[in-house]
């Protein structure tokens, strides 16, 4: 898994979503400076968190994992 990747992909879809950063990491029940480190790839998610996010972003899981041509970083 490419968390740098992955951590664009979540910003991306956070964003799209409306949330704030730190919306997301309330919701998520998760210290803010864990869910930026996710975000700047600094840390792997475990399979667990990325469910967790995928579930309160209401996307399918995959969509954090697979890349698309058109894929949105900020």
């Amino acid at each position: 898994m490419d968390r740098e990747r992955v951590g664009r992909r979540i910003k991306a879809f956070r964003k799209l979503k409306g949330y704030t950063q730190a919306e997301l990491a309330q919701e998520l029940n998760l210290p803010i400076i864990t869910l930026g480190k996710l975000e700047r790839g600094q840390t792997e998610p475990s399979e667990e968190r990325l469910d967790q996010i995928a579930r309160h972003l209401q996307i399918p899981r995959q969509e954090l994992i697979n890349s698309s041509n058109g894929e949105k970083e900020d």
